[in-house]
């Protein structure tokens, strides 16, 4: 009878711990999951993959200047600089002895992208 009284003691001790015990678990179960998910959503954010694609060669002497024109573009419509290409590249390298060669740098975001053209000559 002792052994009884016992094991219905101690299980009337342990009952709210195993109840506060399973609360515990779904919280941290449900912040768990939140942070994946959060950590996930960061990741697709910030993730982006870069691809350098040569546009064209001319027969013009590849020198040392090199000239760079960017924009960013939202939603693959809306352009955000309207001076893009190759013209604005050659006026900021300061290219004047004619093309060489001419890259482009593209580097995709979730919802937006960048451009680069890279212009090299003399």
């Amino acid at each position: 009878m002792l052994y009884l009284n016992l094991i219905y003691f101690i299980l009337k001790v342990l009952q709210p711990l195993q109840e506060n015990n399973f609360k515990l678990k779904s919280y941290i179960k449900m912040k768990k999951n939140i942070l994946f998910a959060l950590a996930g959503i960061s990741a697709a954010i910030f993730s982006s993959c870069t691809t350098i694609m040569p546009v064209a060669v001319s027969d013009a002497k590849v020198g040392t200047k090199t000239g760079v024109s960017k924009t960013g573009v939202v939603l693959g419509t809306l352009v955000l600089n309207n001076g893009y290409g190759i013209a604005e590249a050659v006026k900021n390298g300061k290219i004047t002895g004619g093309v060489a060669t001419i890259d482009e740098k593209t580097t995709n975001y979730i919802f937006f992208y960048t451009k680069e053209l890279i212009v090299t000559g003399e």
